[in-house]
């Protein structure tokens, strides 16, 4: 079981609260769902919000809800994601989007663990956990000014950082995952699956997903893998300057691999390396997750 992994059953296994840290699209939302679905509250609701689509004008009602009549066009009550979740789990998805005059409400709400809808004079407590996901240093955000110290500590109590696609040693296994839900009976082939796994995928999780979701449609008229990623990875390509000075002690990758280096060289790089997974993925001009396969599919 890979490190996060195990992090995040032991977050399900209490009702601390949990900030996601990872780069975008790199799953984090099916983290928290995986938290909430293992956890005592997951007969209760799950409700997502993506804090950056949140509208500074309704952020009390959107958060503690309203009742009838208390602004013009409030036609009914409301009430609001926080008591929505009631039981279950709130998750707050890129929480660093979140505007500053949003994030002293959400403060309070987490203080006094209740909320006081619009047209209402009494405060109604609420039980509910709280699980946050973000793709900035919020550190940083709290020295710019733009995200408040004393929430950034409220909701740092039990930090998991997703890792990026192209760092999991699950790769294949994911792969897979996702070719079976996109509704493809056969799995995903022995030369297939390389193709996939040397990428370095800068969309992760989601840009995997959409590549297989078009290979899925075009496969029955021929269109083949390595043609949907050359046009995927088309402007990604890095070359390295002819002019460029070689050194004998150069480090830096032997070449960026249209398809996978022969396990003899993968190999002898490990040895090399002493079994560092990491620079030998970097030297060999890799993924990690490409390393990973090559080294489960030999063995070793």
């Amino acid at each position: 079981m890979n490190r996060h992994e195990s992090m995040l059953r032991i977050a399900a296994s209490s009702d601390i609260s949990v900030l996601l840290l990872g780069e975008s699209g790199s799953g984090k939302e099916v983290a928290a769902r995986f938290i909430h679905a293992h956890s005592k509250r997951s007969e209760g609701p799950f409700i997502a919000l993506n804090c950056g689509a949140v509208a500074k004008g309704l952020s009390e009602s959107i958060l503690e809800g309203h009742h009838k009549g208390a602004f013009t066009g409030a036609s009914e009550e409301r009430l609001g994601i926080v008591r929505a979740a009631a039981h279950g789990t709130l998750f707050l998805d890129e929480i660093g989007e979140m505007p500053l005059e949003i994030q002293c409400k959400l403060l309070r709400i987490l203080q006094e663990r209740s909320v006081m809808p619009l047209g209402s004079s009494t405060a109604l407590p609420v039980d509910f956990r709280l699980v946050c996901a973000t793709n900035r240093d919020l550190r940083s955000e709290v020295r710019a000014g733009r995200f408040r110290e004393d929430l950034y500590f409220r909701l740092n109590v039990f930090p998991i950082k997703i890792p990026p696609l192209r760092d999991r040693e699950d790769f294949a296994l994911i792969a897979q995952e996702i070719w079976k839900e996109v509704g493809d009976s056969t799995a995903l082939s022995a030369r297939e699956m390389p193709l996939l796994a040397n990428k370095e995928w800068p969309g992760n999780v989601r840009q995997l997903k959409n590549v297989l979701q078009r290979y899925s449609l075009l496969k029955p008229y021929g269109i083949t893998l390595s043609k949907i990623l050359e046009e995927e990875f088309l402007e990604q390509i890095e070359v390295r300057s002819v002019t460029e000075p070689a050194s004998l002690y150069d480090t830096s990758p032997i070449r960026r691999n249209s398809s996978s280096p022969e396990w003899n060289l993968i190999y002898s790089e490990l040895e090399k390396n002493k079994g560092n997974r990491k620079a030998t993925a970097k030297k060999l001009g890799i993924s990690r997750g490409c390393l990973y396969y090559q080294i489960r599919k030999h063995g070793s």
